[in-house]
């Protein structure tokens, strides 16, 4: 079978299975310029977004090394994208488990070539732009705390080895796909995935000093809040692109995004209130995501009504799971990665079994389907890529401290980040800091 030939068959077996449109002979320019717009917006998502979110939640002598990690990581991942991973992803039909080398470096890809009414070009952009988020999401459980080579060496390793895999297995015609697994834009192969990568990274190097009482809060919520912002505007293109056309499931699919993102925030802002006595800031940008998570596996399957149930349970339950990770069983994941997209991405896939039914899609059912068959094959997606994302992370882990010790010394984080990796400071010394005469600063 030719690499053309492979290619589309292995992603018409994923589209068989709900996670793709069909193929078309004729380029639609409409949808091209919607899928590439969409790919710049999930960039746009990780750099700036995410890194924003992340620098303004740590302390101001690291802020510089969480921005560049996911800078770096960014370029890292378009690298190896190009070299192996979009064909260890997308490329194989003959295997359940592993795509073959057939589009190393991009190979056979032409003008002519398509993938639904899109270059595959761009496809390959727009999934490009997945591979980066999901490692980039791991930086949050361990920051502050992390060497910037361990950062390195670790992203690659998971890109190949876990990245890939799990989304060859569910979007390019894997065993999962086969099973029927729906996943939309991502809840398993991205956001299950990173979330679980990140609790194993958070537990190998263990938590930050002074945890949990005595950590530092974050430096600037402001720069948390932009970042927030950036997630949420970049995320229409993260699930509506994921229709790959300009189409009523990518307009639906941005509905249930900003439904699902605006009850998770009041939700979560609503349990700090009862909690607390006040919301906050930091919480209603968690809720938001929480909401987007969970709400991303089922965004092009249901209606409005659904994502605004989904909503809502994505911020109970992920408002839940980090106070359990953190308080109960003093795991130090910093910015709480797997209690958002771990645990908001595995409920919302198991969720897409019950609202992607006509039955309880709640205004947009999709699928004719049986919900207790459907939820069935969504748990074993689910915990298989826990499972395996876990078991590969530990491991890899392991070998990287061998020659790339992960975790910093004392001093080095004390000191911060910014100043023992990259000799550079990333903040502004507070007014009530500087001299009195302006020209005795130094």
């Amino acid at each position: 079978m030719t690499p053309t030939k492979t290619m589309r068959a292995a992603v018409a077996v994923a589209l068989s299975m709900g996670a793709m449109p069909v193929f078309g002979q004729t380029l639609d320019s409409g949808d091209t310029a919607w899928v590439t717009t969409a790919s710049a917006l999930v960039l746009f998502m990780t750099i700036p977004g995410l890194a924003l979110l992340y620098g303004g939640l740590v302390r101001a002598n690291s802020v510089l090394s969480v921005l560049l990690q996911c800078f770096s990581i960014a370029c890292l991942v378009s690298v190896l994208w190009l070299v192996a991973g979009y064909s260890l992803a997308f490329g194989g039909l003959e295997s359940r488990f592993i795509g073959d080398l057939s589009r190393v470096l991009y190979q056979g890809m032409g003008e002519s070539v398509l993938i639904g009414t899109v270059p595959e070009s761009i496809f390959a952009t727009f999934q490009l732009t997945f591979a980066i988020i999901a490692p980039a999401l791991i930086v949050g459980a361990f920051v502050e705390r992390v060497r910037f080579s361990s950062v390195l060496w670790f992203t690659a390793g998971w890109s190949l080895l876990v990245y890939a895999p799990v989304a060859h297995w569910i979007w390019g015609g894997g065993w999962l796909g086969q099973m029927g697994l729906l996943d939309y834009a991502g809840g398993t192969v991205v956001h299950v995935t990173a979330g679980t990568g990140a609790l194993v990274a958070a537990m190998v190097l263990g938590p930050r000093q002074g945890f949990p009482h005595a950590t530092k809060p974050p430096h600037s919520t402001v720069l948390a809040l932009v970042g927030g912002a950036m997630l949420w505007v970049g995320w229409f293109g993260f699930n509506g692109g994921s229709a790959l056309a300009a189409n009523g499931d990518a307009t639906m699919a941005i509905v249930a995004t900003q439904t699902a993102a605006s009850v998770g925030a009041l939700v979560w802002m609503g349990l700090e209130w009862m909690r607390d006595g006040k919301p906050t800031v930091v919480g209603a940008v968690l809720g938001m995501i929480a909401g987007l998570a969970i709400v991303t596996p089922a965004s092009g399957f249901v209606g409005p009504g659904g994502a605004l149930v989904m909503g809502a349970i994505g911020g109970i339950a992920c408002f839940t799971a980090m106070g359990i990770i953190k308080r109960a069983l003093k795991i130090d994941d910093s910015l709480d990665v797997f209690p958002i997209h771990a645990v908001g991405g595995g409920i919302g896939t198991v969720l897409v079994g019950v609202f992607a039914s006509d039955t309880l899609g709640m205004f947009a059912g999709q699928h004719n389907i049986e919900i207790a068959d459907q939820v069935s094959v969504q748990a074993i997606g689910v915990l298989a890529a826990a499972s395996y994302t876990a078991a590969v992370t530990w491991v890899l882990l392991k070998v990287v401290g061998l020659f790339a010790p992960p975790r910093v010394s004392e001093e080095e984080e004390a000191e911060g980040l910014d100043l023992a990796f990259h000799g550079e400071r990333g903040y502004v010394i507070p007014e009530e800091d500087l001299p009195e005469d302006p020209t005795q600063a130094t």
